[in-house]
């Protein structure tokens, strides 16, 4: 089961094997799991490794994105439909949730579900049981739902967009997916991944050089390991089995300052503005001007030190005024509430 893991989700960094810790504590339950995470970071393979690891690996895993299907024919979608219910339907109908019988059924992007859809599906989950559209006979269903978004939820039930109890019924063991930003170190463990698998479907081979991996290292990701593969793919395409140097990289990949761009990260540079960087080189006085005098240090920082603890300092300042709710928090931040659950963890932030 752990070789599964390893290889499926792939990766070095604590976060990535934390996450694997909860897959394992949570696979052999029933407990409704919610994965949160940016979009390309996952949440559909973690939700698989949930059902593969668990006690229902043999029976159907079905997924649905719950925001690429029209509102009008969401239900019909999960729930089926009985002959002659609406216009088109010329005969009865499984939904999901009868396909899913006996494994898992995967909502994705959950925080995308019509609202009017979000009482219904509640109801299924209060009750385990269904009715198809246009029919009056009650089903019972044994189903594991696993959700997903990429959205704030608790931001959209404040804006009164999500249901506060479908919520609480979704999130009993949730699962928050790091950006790959965060896990820069993972990015050569994934690129060695996907050449492999390229590998093994004879798709060909691909080398990158140490110069390339660390302006990747130093990019932003926003498409996460979904752009990463795509990167791969595409290398692949242009340079089959060929070594890939800084010079072959797409422009947009490339670092201009990696000396600085290492030492602090996106999410640390969020935070910084030029009241708050005047802290970290105290007493010197004056430390910030209009640009004509250049600053001065009266001795050698750790400034990735100074950064972190700065950071963490805000974090909890803002906790603690928000009375540490975490979406509270993140409003004050400026910052995603996963992207602060995981800033927490990182520095071990606990109430």
């Amino acid at each position: 089961m752990l070789k599964q893991l390893d290889q499926r989700l792939v990766g070095a960094s604590n976060e990535i094997h934390a996450v694997r810790e909860l897959i394992v504590k949570v696979a052999h339950s029933d407990a409704t799991v919610l994965i949160q995470g940016e979009s390309g970071t996952g949440k559909e393979v973690v939700a698989k490794l949930v059902h593969d690891v668990s006690s229902r690996a043999k029976e159907p895993f079905i997924a649905i994105n719950c925001g690429a299907i029209p509102s009008e024919l969401l239900e019909s979608e999960l729930f089926g439909h009985e002959k002659g219910s609406f216009t088109g339907a010329v005969a009865s109908r499984k939904g999901r949730f009868e396909m899913a019988e006996g494994g898992t059924l995967f909502l994705d992007e959950i925080g995308d579900m019509p609202f009017a859809m979000q009482v219904k599906l509640l109801r299924v989950l209060q009750e385990r049981s269904f009715e198809r559209v246009g029919g009056i006979k009650s089903i019972q269903c044994n189903v594991r739902i696993i959700a997903a978004t990429h959205q704030d939820l608790e931001s959209k039930i404040e804006n009164k967009l999500f249901r506060s109890d479908l919520y609480y019924r979704l999130s009993i063991f949730p699962i928050d997916l790091p950006p790959l930003r965060s896990r820069s170190g993972d990015i050569a463990v994934l690129i060695e991944s996907f050449i492999d698998r390229a590998k093994r479907q004879g798709e060909g081979s691909l080398e990158i050089a140490a110069d390339a991996i660390q302006h990747l290292s130093a990019y932003s990701w926003p498409g996460n390991v979904r752009e990463l593969s795509n990167l791969v793919e595409r290398l692949m395409v242009l340079y089959p089995n060929q070594l890939v140097g800084e010079s072959e990289l797409p422009e947009r990949y490339l670092a201009s300052e990696l000396t600085f761009e290492n030492s602090v990260t996106g999410h640390q540079l969020d935070l910084l503005e030029a009241n708050q960087i005047s802290e970290l080189f105290a007493p010197i006085e004056p430390l910030l001007t209009d640009g004509s005098v250049p600053v001065l240090l009266d001795a050698p920082i750790d400034l990735k030190t100074k950064l972190a603890d700065l950071e963490r300092d805000f974090i909890i300042a803002a906790l603690d005024q928000t009375d540490w709710i975490t979406a509270h928090a993140a409003n004050w931040l400026k910052l995603q509430r996963t992207t602060l659950v995981e800033k927490m963890r990182k520095y071990d932030i606990k109430r």
